[in-house]
């Protein structure tokens, strides 16, 4: 069963619709490849999607094992290099609650819950994964 049905719209643009939900992602080629970078870009979306598996799957974690997960806020960064243009790194900052207290057993299993997420363990090994996790003091 198809996912999601994505169209090119002309002008390097394209829109993915999520089958199930309706939901809809527009992209555009970003400005140092050609495009107006209006929208997301195919690799940002890959960079984001990263993330957001790791916090989904933290959450996952946290409820199986009755952590209080709190609000966390990610900041990705995607490195680009050329010659081959690919996706050489992927920086995420994971900053978690500071009304929240992580034991070191809680932090051990969120951490491996991010590191373990489905998009973290399908992404080809050649690109860099680094992650910062900022625990409340």
């Amino acid at each position: 069963m198809t996912t999601v049905r994505t169209t090119y719209l002309g002008d390097l643009r394209t829109e993915a619709i999520h089958l199930q939900s309706q939901s809809k992602i527009i992209t555009d080629a970003p400005v140092d490849n050609q495009g107006k970078g209006e929208a997301f870009s195919p690799t940002d979306l890959l960079a984001a999607s990263l993330t957001s598996c790791m916090l989904t799957i933290m959450g996952i974690a946290a409820q199986a094992h009755e952590i209080s997960l709190g609000k966390i806020e990610a900041a990705t960064t995607k490195i680009m290099q050329s010659n081959p243009r690919k996706i050489a790194e992927i920086q995420v900052v994971l900053n978690f609650a500071d009304n929240v207290n992580y034991s070191d057993h809680d932090q051990s299993i969120l951490q491996k819950a991010a590191e373990t997420c489905p998009v973290y363990l399908s992404l080809h090994p050649d690109i860099k994964k680094t992650l910062t996790f900022n625990w409340p003091s």
